[in-house]
Order: structure tokens, then sequence, then C-alpha cells
């Protein structure tokens, strides 16, 4: 009988870690960054390689970073909510291409609109690994001191957008 009891104590403790598991919502993974300085990049612009943008230069507004690629079906899913949004004017919208080929990414936007005052291209990952990515699409709401205050992984819901990134946007422009 002592013999059967180790493995069905094993079993046991096993089964409730699956269980925890199981209960977790996948899309809330917490970061690292949240509530530090978000980091620095000055990457090529997507339109304009010959011209740059640097973190450094939106520092002073309330903007959303969205990780986006040419290659990603989820971001196809939240494409027409992103530019719906850019023509409300509510928030800055900057997109960093991740991971993607220059003229893939340009006839994307070409084809299903470009909703970003401005993308950046980050064709080998670097800036993305900086960020913490590790898929696509991810949005990132940074206030004016920089600071890297939500992080929305997986497409922009309707939801989403309505629930915690406005609310949060609207807070943070509110802020000094």
């Amino acid at each position: 009988m002592k013999r059967y009891l180790l493995p069905l104590l094993v079993f046991v403790v096993l089964s409730g870690f699956l269980a925890i598991g199981l209960k977790l919502d996948p899309k809330v993974v917490p970061s690292p960054l949240i509530g530090k300085p978000a980091p620095d990049f000055d990457l090529p612009q997507l339109a304009a390689p010959d011209r740059r943008l640097a973190a450094q230069d939106l520092r002073g507004q309330v903007w959303l970073l969205n990780v986006w690629a040419s290659w990603c079906v989820a971001c196809q899913q939240e494409h027409p909510l992103l530019v719906e949004l850019s023509k409300t004017g509510q928030v800055k919208l900057y997109g960093l291409n991740y991971k993607d080929k220059r003229d893939d990414a340009l006839g994307w936007l070409r084809r299903f609109g470009d909703p970003y005052l401005q993308s950046v291209s980050d064709a080998e990952g670097l800036v993305g690994i900086d960020y913490g990515v590790y898929g696509v699409p991810e949005t990132f709401v940074i206030d004016k001191q920089g600071v890297i205050r939500h992080k929305q992984i997986g497409p922009v819901t309707p939801e989403s957008l309505r629930d915690t990134l406005l609310p949060l946007v609207a807070q943070l422009e509110q802020a000094p």
C-alpha cells in the first residue's frame, strides 16, 4: 500500500497545478516593463527609410506603439479598428513593423489603410526584443515621460479599446 502513496501524492499535486494553470487567462501576462521607461529606439521610418524616428522624439505626449507585421493574421483582425481609431484623433498611434520586409509592409498598408502617424522598421526584431515582444500584435501605452503604462497582448478589440486603452490614455493626458 505504501508503494502507491508517493505516486498518488505526486499525481494529486501535479493535477492541482494543472487545474490552476487552466484557469489562467493566457492574454494576461504581466510585463516587467510596466512602470519603467520605454526602451530607446532610433529606427528608419518605413515609408521614408532615409529618415528616422526615435523614442526620444515622442516625449511629452501620450502615445500607443502598435507592433505589427504584414505576415501576421491577428494584425489583420485588429487593423480596421486601428484605422477607425486613427480617424478619431483620440490618441497618437505609432507602428513598429516587426521582422518584416519593407515592400511587403508598405503593400499591406496600401491595401488595408495606414492608421499610423509614422511606422518604423524593426527588420531584425531587436527593438521588439527590448520591448519584450514575443508575438504580434502587441500594443503599448506610453505616457508623456516615456514610461510604459500598459501592454496589450494580442489584437486590440473594441472592448479593450473602450474599457482599458482609451480610459488610460485619457487619464494620462490629464497628468502633468
